[in-house]
């Protein structure tokens, strides 16, 4: 286990950065509960960080900071409960590759798979889907150091009131060193790829939802159009994109060519809705089928800040309707697509789709660009609908609002006191989400 020497953390998108006293890259759960121990005799907060793409500083400290390179690899896979059981640190990319190894899969994914397995499921990271939810939605159990230093492990059915809270635990509960994850034997998605107006997808919204196992859509500000996704079950057989068109698409089109458009509308922002227009056209439709995590999940090298709010299904649509507004009376020049997705309800007290049937707008601003008059803007319009902010993600609530559109928070808060009644865990982020 290394230690005492530490360096500045960036996120990222580099818009947060840390300086820790130290930081530790503890190997196995025994380590790491020694790195917690040893935090709380000298008086230090305790952090632990994934890979960083989270937009807040949700996981900042001037304590030590626990660093998950080495805490990695799948405990167990265990075929007669269908799950497997990795180590905290453990990227979903390898994860998934260990799985298709395997010939199994996890139910949904979000669309990028760098993340640690605890990062992600701790600021309720989430894809799209009509009947399955968030990746924490999908987790059967969970091995957690608390701030004593001792070992907790939580499911349905062992400290249950634990599992309820912090399979989204926002590293407030204790840092997570296991997670176990119900799967399923592999499959094929037909994904199919479409460009719609943004009249048409938002008149018929409800019913490509009800259609599809997984949709969602990407509108293009400064102008009318929108690309859909649609992913559904497919008996096969497998028909990935060609190597050519698949270049195209994923990097050329949606990495390279975006890269320079982003850049050139940084530096000369007069020039943004006229790109936009052309760009939001360039995308063709187009048809695949593949294992479940290379239809999910795209690679996202151009680099951005986001703010994403969840919002009752109900209310997406006329959300939506006044962000396309607020651009269009607005000086503002938007780069980014605005990605909408949807999660059934689920029971887990933090999540954003906690009791609810849920849609989500998310709104990105190319790194480096001042977002904070936009993101401002679509937050006035978010929280008007009762929005609950990605936990991960740019927002400016506090713990009263967060009160009032969570029915479960004194349930979250109440288990915090319990198990860091001395905030070891804590640090300004979680000072100000969830009260001190």
């Amino acid at each position: 286990m290394s230690g005492a020497t530490s360096s500045t953390w960036r996120n990222w998108a580099g818009n947060v950065t840390a300086r820790p006293v130290r930081e530790a890259s503890p190997a196995s759960a025994a380590e790491l509960a020694e790195v917690v121990r040893r935090a709380a005799e000298d008086g230090l907060k305790v952090k632990a960080v994934g890979t960083g793409h989270s937009f807040t500083t949700a996981a900042a400290t001037d304590g030590v900071l626990i660093r998950p390179d080495l805490l990695t690899g799948i405990r167990e896979i265990d075929r007669t409960a269908m799950t497997v059981t990795v180590e905290a640190g453990t990227p979903l990319k390898r994860l998934n590759a260990v799985l298709a190894r395997e010939g199994l899969s996890l139910t949904n994914m979000g669309d990028i798979m760098e993340q640690t397995v605890a990062g992600a499921t701790s600021t309720g990271t989430h894809g799209t889907g009509r009947d399955s939810a968030s990746i924490a939605a999908q987790i059967t159990g969970l091995e957690l150091i608390t701030a004593d230093g001792s070992t907790l492990t939580c499911s349905a059915k062992e400290n249950p009131e634990v599992f309820a809270a912090a399979r989204i635990g926002l590293g407030a509960l204790g840092v997570v060193s296991a997670v176990t994850f119900a799967v399923e034997p592999e499959f094929l998605l037909t994904a199919r790829e479409e460009p719609m107006t943004f009249d048409k997808v938002t008149s018929e919204f409800d019913a490509l939802h009800a259609e599809n196992e997984h949709f969602e859509f990407y509108w293009f500000p400064h102008t009318g159009n929108c690309n859909t996704k649609r992913n559904n079950r497919s008996a096969g057989p497998a028909a990935p994109p060609g190597r050519v068109s698949g270049w195209i698409e994923d990097e050329f089109m949606s990495n390279g060519l975006f890269q320079v458009v982003c850049s050139l509308g940084r530096a000369v922002p007069a020039t943004i809705p006229a790109i936009a227009k052309v760009s939001s056209r360039a995308l063709s439709a187009r048809t695949y089928t593949d294992i479940p995590y290379k239809v999910f999940t795209s690679p996202r090298r151009v680099r951005f800040v986001e703010m994403e709010y969840a919002l009752p299904r109900e209310a997406v649509v006329a959300a939506l309707r006044e962000v396309r507004a607020l651009v269009d009376r607005s000086n503002l020049r938007v780069s980014f697509p605005v990605e909408v997705r949807t999660a059934p309800a689920d029971d887990i007290a933090l999540s954003t789709a906690s009791g609810r049937d849920t849609a989500y707008i998310a709104v990105h601003m190319y790194k480096g660009t001042p977002y904070q008059a936009y993101f401002t803007a679509v937050e006035r319009i978010m929280t008007a609908h009762a929005g609950r902010p990605h936990w991960g993600k740019v927002h400016s609530r506090d713990a009263e609002y967060f009160a009032g559109v969570y029915p479960r928070f004194g349930e979250f808060t109440a288990l915090r006191d319990r198990l860091d009644p001395d905030r070891l865990f804590g640090n300004a982020y979680l000072r100000r989400v969830l009260g001190d």
